[in-house]
């Protein structure tokens, strides 16, 4: 959440706080009261769909768990008071929540949905078939002394949509926060950081189930009793559209669906004016949304962000268009072994993709794993880090064994990797992506040390500004951010220039003597393994076919012949 837009829009409701009720009817007042309570729920869209990028169709129902703990308590006349009680139920709805979470930790997209939707219309059914606590006694919520009047609950609905804003916001600048964003662009990117999918999954789903229960005991407090149709099926479908279009994520986003989703129909009416005119608005938003590929808020605050950090891009001056290569580490005794891969075997179906690969990355080297396109050496890393599962043969970390780990918890261990595609949230800062592939708040002094040496913009600039060319370093350079012990790079160097590759190898030779991490790298670009790399290891058709000291493995004539086409046979 934007810093600045936080405290444009906390400044907004302390404005509407003394102004509304100052300077409006009851009846607008009852309205803005309206408004406010849904863009308290909209804000739990915010977290689930806007950072966590999950479908869920089903907020409304956990703002009715929240209303109908508040009528239940209220009924009973507990003790603690209404406050309390708003707290209580959305506590009530975090299991829940958990609950409903637990199917998106193996689907997604509109399968997620389907299973949201589906506990929506189970809750319409309960809900319809069972009056809410306190109906059938026509007692109403008794609200705080200090906010019985509708003026002053306006007040209160103010200040719970403020202390939510702010608690989110701090929240979002945690580790998990801003893996929400990463999880929301690539789950596997996200487990290569050693986050774990699952707990920040549930955690969202968690967050949002108890956002918007506090919401629903708001809107219980305001209307004193509610029933079935207040938490509908169709409201939550609705709210889910106005999330997609506006981006309840930001303070803006969540006011702005809060005054669509609920005044938008009374303000057309007063200026006599169609309510056509608001289907025609949402269409509006729909062909802005669908023409940028984000919500409202996200494109204005992309652009504003971008027009902050341009002047960090200028006078960076242009680079040579040549380096002397990075002189070739020394190929004598490698230290002790890091990463020891034995017997590595890999089949899908009928075809052997990796057979018997044994693989040793020593302490304070660059290895380098190589072959024509096919010899399977991203299948390598993926089975390494733990993402391809079924495998044969044993991986060892520093002593410990790998096997049957999830790639969070080898991530964890020491043992990271980046892809052949980037997937970097664009919506984040170099800096704030570096704290993520960290696993750590990092110093500012640290970052900028690192952003430094690989050649990348200033910490402060957005991931959207960046070439292609240049996500690939801020890729690496997240992965050596964590310090793990082994780092295992996929085509680090793809898409860039000569110039640029020579560079990156004079770069990734200093790697383990500055930052302390082994690296594995896979490329095609022979000049920079040739500069980069001690030890080099050949696979072709998935058998290793030479290993030892880069200058050997070059001349030998198998790996001559592999890379002229004139290859080893199949496997059987």
């Amino acid at each position: 959440m934007n810093p600045r837009a936080l405290a444009i829009g906390l400044g907004l409701a302390v404005a509407a706080c003394v102004a509304v009720p100052a300077l409006f009817s009851a009846h607008w007042v009852f309205l803005a009261i309206t408004a406010i309570v849904v863009s308290i729920i909209m804000q739990s869209y915010g977290v689930i769909v806007g950072r966590a990028g999950m479908m869920s169709l089903c907020q409304m129902s956990f703002a009715a768990i929240g209303a109908w703990v508040v009528l239940k308590l209220n009924l009973h006349d507990a003790p603690g008071g209404f406050l309390l009680w708003l707290v209580l139920g959305g506590l009530a709805a975090v299991p829940v929540g958990v609950l409903i979470g637990l199917p998106a930790l193996r689907i997604r997209g509109v399968n997620l949905a389907v299973v949201t939707f589906g506990f929506a219309v189970s809750t319409d059914i309960v809900l319809n078939a069972n009056q809410f606590p306190g109906t059938g006694e026509l007692k109403t919520v008794v609200r705080p002394a200090l906010f019985s009047g509708d003026r002053a609950y306006f007040v209160l609905t103010v200040i719970v949509f403020c202390l939510i804003a702010v608690g989110l916001s701090l929240f979002n600048r945690t580790r998990l926060g801003m893996s929400w964003l990463e999880l929301k662009h690539s789950e596997r990117a996200a487990a290569a950081h050693g986050v774990s999918v699952a707990r920040s999954k549930l955690a969202a789903f968690a967050i949002s189930a108890f956002v918007a229960a506090v919401g629903g005991g708001l809107m219980a407090g305001q209307l004193g009793l509610v029933v079935a149709q207040n938490f509908s099926m169709g409201q939550s479908l609705a709210f889910f559209a106005v999330a997609i279009l506006i981006g309840p994520h930001h303070v803006d986003g969540a006011i702005m669906g809060g005054l669509f989703g609920a005044i938008m129909a009374t303000i057309l009416e007063r200026l006599h004016l169609p309510q056509d005119l608001g289907g025609m608005l949402f269409g509006v938003f729909a062909v802005l949304a669908l023409r940028s590929g984000v919500s409202q808020t996200d494109f204005v605050q992309a652009r504003r962000r971008e027009r902050a950090a341009r002047p960090l891009l200028e006078g960076r001056g242009e680079v040579p268009e040549a380096v002397p290569p990075a002189p070739v580490p020394p190929s004598g005794p490698p230290g002790p072994p890091l990463l020891e891969v034995s017997g590595l075997t890999v089949r899908f179906g009928e075809v052997t993709a990796l057979h018997e690969v044994d693989l040793t990355v020593p302490e304070g080297t660059v290895a380098g794993l190589i072959g024509p396109n096919g010899a399977g050496k991203s299948t390598f890393i993926a089975a390494v880090t733990g993402f391809l599962g079924g495998y044969r043969g044993s991986i060892v970390l520093a002593g410990r064994p790998l096997d049957g780990l999830r790639p969070d918890v080898r991530a964890g261990r020491g043992l990271r990797r980046t892809f052949q595609t980037t997937t970097i949230p664009a919506e984040l800062t170099q800096y704030e992506y570096l704290t993520i592939g960290a696993g750590r708040r990092l110093g500012r002094g640290e970052a900028g040390e690192l952003l430094e040496f690989f050649g990348c913009p200033p910490a402060d600039v957005p991931v959207s500004l960046l070439d292609a060319g240049t996500r690939r370093l801020l890729d690496v350079a997240a992965a050596v951010a964590a310090r793990p012990k082994v780092a295992l790079l996929d085509e680090p160097a793809a898409g860039q220039s000569g110039a640029e590759s020579l560079r990156f190898a004079a770069r990734l030779a200093e790697v383990p003597a500055r930052f302390g991490v082994a690296v594995l790298l896979v490329e095609h670009d022979m000049e920079l393994v040739s500069a980069a790399c001690s030890h080099l290891t050949v696979l072709d058709f998935g058998r290793v076919i030479a290993s030892g000291p880069t200058r050997d493995v070059m001349e030998d004539p198998a790996v001559v012949n592999a890379y002229l086409g004139i290859a080893a046979a199949p496997l059987a």
